[in-house]
């Protein structure tokens, strides 16, 4: 083979390799760039959003036989039944026994009950309100406090703080009412009762239909009592049992939306929650409550006096003074009113 020859194959050869280098620098390059591309995930697709936001939500209501009352449905496959405003004109729980000059105008003896009964609540989502939300006195629960018997909760509040309807109803009482002070009595449409007492305003008369939530009356200190709470009962056919069996106060949440009521809880002894360290105390803060009854003094609002002028000439301070009477440093001072000092 001559010389010309070799080169031309020897050139042949150097461009074939050249080629073949060129085609494997690049092709990885573009092979691995396919790649990526193969492998990169794309954007996850947004989930379509639920038209229910939550399981318990409504999502549809049934008529039944009867107008006033409707079946509503839920996204978590229950259902509860749902009595229309209209309910409440045609309801007997409004028609019998019904006095705004008794506190039990039912007239039923307890031997005559049933043993237990079951009760609903609340007839939608919406028909609930804690009348106060806050804890509940540890002297002040229900059961027998100083020989008597206490048949409600008390939680204490200031003067002017909103008292709520619990439930939706009918005023059957507004009325000052001895030791009650300003009281409003509220019937329900699950046939209850509850009682706020102690009230420093009544916002409604007799005959109000009042929804759950509504202002029913301010706070305040009036009747017998020591200083400002609301003072709040639940009772059916005229007995009361303890509020902490429905209400957590301290949540400011229902326990139940099916209560059973059962007679035993009429019993003063039956209580949500039986606390025998707080019995002792309460017996050892009577005593001491007893001697502070003794040493109360109370003086009797003339023209130009202020606080600061009666703190001084009583031996107190102004705070002190707020402190016992649950006003503020600007309460307006009306002449002839009686303010304790002591």
């Amino acid at each position: 083979m001559n010389t010309l020859m070799k080169r031309l194959i020897l050139t042949v050869l150097a461009f074939m390799a050249g080629a073949l280098s060129v085609t494997y620098a690049i092709n990885p390059v573009r092979i691995d760039t396919v790649r990526t591309q193969l492998v990169v995930p794309r954007p996850a697709l947004e989930p379509l959003k639920s038209l229910v936001t939550s399981p318990t939500d409504a999502i549809d209501t049934l008529d039944t036989a009867n107008e006033h009352i409707k079946v509503v449905l839920h996204a978590d496959n229950t259902w509860h039944y749902y009595k229309t405003p209209s309910f409440q004109q045609v309801s007997g729980v409004y028609d019998s026994n019904w006095d705004d000059n008794s506190t039990n105008p039912y007239g039923i003896e307890q031997k005559d009950l049933p043993d237990e009964w079951a009760i609903w609540l609340v007839d939608s989502l919406d028909q609930y309100h804690c009348p106060f939300q806050g804890s509940v006195y540890h002297r002040g629960k229900f059961g027998v406090r100083r020989g008597r018997r206490h048949q409600g909760v008390d939680l204490p509040l200031k003067t002017g703080d909103p008292v709520y309807a619990t439930f939706t109803g009918k005023v059957r009482v507004s009325k000052y009412w001895g030791a009650f002070g300003n009281l409003v009595v509220i019937r329900h449409d699950n046939g209850l009762e509850t009682f706020y007492a102690h009230l420093s305003k009544r916002n409604v008369e007799v005959g109000d239909w009042v929804n759950a939530g509504d202002v029913i009356g301010l706070g305040g200190s009036t009747g017998r009592s020591t200083g400002p709470h609301l003072h709040f009962e639940t009772r059916h056919n005229g007995f009361a049992f303890d509020p902490q069996w429905l209400i957590d106060f301290e949540k400011g949440t229902l326990r139940h939306r099916l209560f059973v009521l059962k007679k035993k809880y009429f019993n003063i002894y039956s209580n949500y929650e039986q606390d025998f360290e707080d019995e002792i105390k309460n017996q050892e803060e009577d005593a001491a409550e007893d001697a502070e009854r003794a040493a109360m003094k109370y003086y009797t609002i003339r023209s130009g006096d202020t606080l600061s002028k009666i703190a001084r000439n009583n031996g107190t301070t102004i705070k002190e003074l707020c402190r016992l009477n649950g006003i503020s440093q600007n309460a307006t001072l009306r002449i002839g009113k009686r303010i304790r000092v002591r």
